[in-house]
């Protein structure tokens, strides 16, 4: 009781000692007090819960290094839209400012918040991209300042060539789509299947948070499509170093064009380990896309004028059309930190996907909308693997600091084609006329083509007055095999192996701490095309393109809202079809020269007020052709002006609402080399809400979205990726979605 009482005296106060005294009158307790107090200190345990916290917590979970990229994910910026940076491929993360490069990356709260059913509905964002395939094809290809770039040249987590070899149809396990304009043979290597010319496209996988996580979405777009998404997430351990994310949908019904319906179902695990000094994780996905009445191009043929553009909602296309499709992949990587200024990093995945689709071939024959339709069987199967590793390191000599990294990449492909036709039909763009089913016959596809691409680069990124002047030097060396094989009887057709050196430089300057002048000279390398079987060369192998681009802009980071300006220069070699002939021919004859300005703004102008988008104007022409026949024509289907300006206004007098629009301009263009066939401009409108308001039952928020893509319901054409054929966009589209947080 003494000691009792003694603790107490120091725990207490004043109240307790005297009570103390009052109950052992006798004890003075003299010579036991300094003992009383010596056991005192350590004792009192309720301050050992406190200091446990911190260490639950946080203090190893941050500690990737900047030459790290795993753990190390770049900020949102101000208004949450976009990111203050991204990977920017063997150079690792950078933030915007310190990025020689033209580079935007879209967050999760973006793709959400704006319902981004797949990856076009985020490129609706950016002016330098515009999509070159109808919504339901199947496929997910754009243009990026005016050069085309295909989802089988897509990266996931930097890895190139994992990506499904057609659509993206969910976007639930992505926390950011980094787009970078302009050539990346130096960062990312070269792309297994072309494109990369223009740009490239980097999806950022979800990882568990600090915080348990559960996420319910429920969605609706017209005419009758439904849909869920949860969305899961974990971290487990003494530190948390152990991380799970699900991320999991459905989706059917029928959409907003006639006779056509839509399944969609996909799973998505990401696992993740973070350690001291080492850091690994692991993703799996799955997808599977089923549609019915898929649309395709609409081919010209010899017509002088672009029709007019029919109702989008009545489809024309045949209704016993379909497309099916599975696409699998898993992806590891790791990072090591060798020491504080080194870390080594490895990366390896695979993936399968195949197809089936039945479709029609639409050829114009006059002006008042007659066409011819060929149906058309296809099985597709593509086996990819890819892997890549290397070192960053960061050392200082002298007053130079120095930032090296090192790359060792490998990719391989088979793809598997079978394509055959059925009997001709024909009908109308403006009152679509039914047609019996076809009988096409189909069987497995033998392998059409092969690629095995392996390269190593290495960069070195000089920097002096604590980064304000920084001078990047690099080289890629490349080597290419491919074979192309007869479709009906596996023969050789073509090929070629050989090696290709492209180097880089790109230079930052920063005058002023928040503005950013920075240039770059940068070069890509695609294999040649592996001619198409509707073509009477098919099966050849087209020689390799290597295209080049300088580059130079200005960035001014205004606090919580950045504005740049970029111009460019990028000169490729062509892809033409001789029509002179009947089948067509593909060739490679002269060059495209694009060069454009660029002005793009994202962030909050004021409170509550949030803008993104910008303007690209692009002059984009043909040089060096066939005995100078199209010199300083228009490159055939790239508008010269692009706008996409988005803005969100948080009313001020209805807490939690949120009111949102975006314009969306393309200009004209000129659907074919001889620049004889005019695609008029378009314009876009979408607008939308979203109210957040608390639950009432466990406290957290619930998001209700409401958004309309072309509000005005205009009937437009858009420009395809090949001369001579267009694409009909969506009729208006209505969608709702309600998210619960648990």
């Amino acid at each position: 009781m003494a000691a009792v009482s003694v603790t107490a005296l120091l725990l207490g106060g004043g109240d307790a000692a005297a009570q103390a005294a009052r109950e052992l009158p006798a004890v003075e307790v003299h010579a036991p007090k300094p003992r009383a107090t010596r056991r005192a200190v350590p004792r009192p345990s309720v301050t050992r819960a406190p200091q446990a916290a911190p260490r639950v917590v946080a203090p190893r979970l941050p500690t990737t290094p900047p030459t790290g990229t795993m753990g190390n994910l770049p900020a949102a910026y101000a208004g949450g839209q976009v990111a203050s940076g991204s990977q920017v491929g063997l150079l690792g993360n950078r933030g915007v400012m310190d990025t020689p490069f033209n580079q935007t990356s879209y967050t999760a709260q973006t793709i959400q918040d704006q319902q981004a059913r797949k990856l076009d509905d985020v490129f609706a964002n950016d002016p330098s991209v515009r999509v070159t395939v109808p919504r339901l094809s199947g496929f997910d290809q754009v243009n990026i300042r005016g050069f085309s770039v295909s989802s089988t040249g897509y990266g996931i987590n930097g890895l190139y060539g994992i990506a499904s070899a057609f659509s993206t149809s969910s976007l639930g396990a992505f926390e950011r789509v980094e787009v970078l304009k302009g050539p990346s043979a130096l960062l990312n290597g070269m792309p297994p299947s072309g494109g990369g010319v223009g740009g490239s496209v980097n999806l950022v996988t979800k990882r568990a948070g600090e915080v348990p996580f559960a996420q319910l979405t429920n969605t609706y777009s017209s005419r009758s499509q439904f849909g869920t998404h949860l969305d899961v997430g974990q971290r487990f351990g003494e530190f948390k170093e152990f991380g799970v994310r699900f991320n999991g949908s459905y989706k059917d019904g029928n959409t907003e064009l006639a006779n056509q319906s839509q399944e969609v179902g996909n799973a998505f695990l990401g696992l993740d380990y973070r350690g001291e000094r080492v850091r690994l994780s692991a993703d799996l996905g799955y997808d599977y896309n089923n549609a019915t009445a898929m649309t395709r191009f609409v081919d010209l043929g010899n017509l002088t004028a672009v029709p007019k553009a029919p109702d989008a909602r009545a489809n024309y296309m045949p209704s016993w059309g379909f497309w099916a499709s599975e696409s699998r992949y898993a992806i590891v990587q790791g990072e090591v930190d060798i020491t504080e200024n080194l870390t080594a990093y490895a990366q390896a995945g695979l993936s399968k996907s195949n197809t089936r689709y039945l479709y029609s071939d639409i050829r114009l024959t006059n002006l008042n909308g007659d066409f011819t339709g060929d149906p058309r069987r296809n099985n597709q199967e593509h086996d990819r693997v890819a892997a890549q590793g290397g070192f960053r390191a960061n050392v200082d000599t002298g007053p130079v600091n120095h930032a090296i990294n090192f790359n060792v990449s490998a990719s391989g492909a088979d793809t598997g084609i079978y394509n055959d036709t059925g009997t001709r039909f024909t009908s109308n763009l403006y009152n679509p006329r039914p047609s019996p089913v076809p009988n096409v016959p189909v069987r497995a596809p033998n392998t059409t083509g092969k690629f095995n691409l392996s390269s190593f680069g290495v960069a070195d990124t000089m920097s002096v007055w604590n980064g304000r002047i920084q001078l990047t030097v690099g080289v890629r060396h490349q080597y290419v095999e491919s074979e192309s094989f007869d479709m009906r009887t596996a023969a050789r057709t073509g090929g070629y192996d050989t090696s290709a050196t492209t180097p880089a430089y790109a230079f930052v300057i920063k005058p002023l701490e928040n503005v950013s002048i920075y240039a770059n000279y940068i070069e890509a390398l695609e294999a040649g095309t592996i001619v198409g079987d509707q073509y009477a060369n098919r099966g050849q192998v087209l020689p390799p393109y290597r295209t080049t681009q300088h580059e130079m802009g200005v960035k001014v980071d205004w606090g919580r809202i950045t504005t740049t300006v970029s111009a460019f220069d990028i000169v490729r070699p062509m892809q033409l079809v001789d029509r002179s002939v009947t089948p067509n021919i593909l060739t490679q004859s002269g060059e495209n020269r694009n060069r454009g300005v660029e002005l793009n703004a994202f962030g909050e102008v004021a409170d509550g007020v949030r803008l993104l988008g910008g303007v690209m104007f692009l002059d984009a022409r043909q040089q060096r052709t066939d005995n100078g026949t199209y010199d300083g024509n228009r490159t055939f289907n790239v508008p010269d002006t692009q706008l996409n300006l988005g803005g969100e206004w948080d009313v001020p007098f209805i807490p939690g609402f949120t009111l949102t629009g975006r314009a969306i301009y393309t200009g004209s263009y000129w659907t074919d080399p001889a620049n004889k066939v005019y695609g008029p401009s378009w314009t876009r409108y979408d607008a939308g809400a979203r109210y957040t308001f608390v639950s009432p039952w466990n406290a957290k928020p619930i998001v209700v979205r409401f958004s309309v893509e072309n509000l005005l319901d205009t009937n437009y054409w858009q420009a395809s990726t090949n001369d001579g054929y267009v694409i009909l966009a969506a009729p208006r589209t209505y969608m709702v979605s309600t998210t619960f947080n648990f």
